[in-house]
């Protein structure tokens, strides 16, 4: 420490900044003393607006930064059990290929014992269900729509003038979505042959769409179905 700075304390950072290079802080302690006041209160003006500029910058950095972390975590805290959720969905579809395999007539007819286990297994997929849905995860049951390859797999045409051209008369295996985000595509026969079906709304999402009505969905997009370009 020298006697100097025994005497006065340590040197100001304002000082040692102002004495730096001009690039780096605008103007230096010395050219200032020598400039003419309405320039100096220009540059210092000059500086000023450029600090404020990079502040409101890194301002909006960081509040973009923010936003994109909050959206990470939603999509995570949502979306984090996809994997999992595609795979319990096929639970749901035994349990509900279990009560279907059993004719309506049977059902009402059997035993104590056979009406017991209907009734265990009918509650065991509709409490499932509930869970699901608790998840954001829902199943679809498109029948009597109009296809939508977002989120239906066209697998067969079924000629049926009595509907719209392109809409859902035969469900194969129902979808499910999770959010916004289609987790499995319904699995859908398709009506071929009827008046065209109506054009969606204006405020409805037709992007990327193809639309059914418009010479049919064709031999190839029938044996392979329809991809789905919104899958989770």
């Amino acid at each position: 420490m020298t006697d100097n700075e025994a005497e006065n304390g340590p040197p100001d950072s304002t000082v040692e900044n102002l004495t730096r290079d001009p690039d780096e802080t605008g103007i230096g302690l010395d050219d200032a003393m020598f400039m003419p006041e309405d320039e100096r209160l220009a540059q210092l003006e000059a500086d000023n607006a450029d600090l404020k500029d990079r502040i409101l910058r890194v301002m909006a950095e960081m509040e973009n930064l923010r936003r994109r972390t909050a959206k990470e975590i939603r999509d995570a805290n949502q979306y984090g059990i996809t994997s999992f959720a595609r795979d319990i969905v096929s639970v749901s579809d035994n349990l509900h290929r279990a009560l279907e395999a059993v004719p309506k007539d049977m059902a009402e007819n059997a035993d104590e014992t056979l009406k017991t286990l209907l009734e265990g297994v009918g509650m065991t997929e509709r409490e499932m269900l509930n869970v699901l849905d608790k998840h954001g995860i829902k199943r679809v049951d498109p029948t009597g729509e109009k296809f939508d390859p977002n989120f239906h797999q066209a697998m067969f045409e079924v000629p049926n003038p009595e509907v719209p051209n392109g809409t859902v008369v035969q469900l194969m295996q129902p979808g499910y979505t999770i959010g916004e985000r289609v987790l499995r595509p319904a699995m859908v026969g398709v009506a071929k042959g009827g008046p065209k079906a109506p054009k969606q709304s204006p405020g409805q999402d037709d992007a990327g769409s193809a639309d059914p009505s418009e010479g049919g969905l064709g031999d190839d997009n029938v044996s392979s179905g329809i991809h789905v370009n919104k899958t989770a």
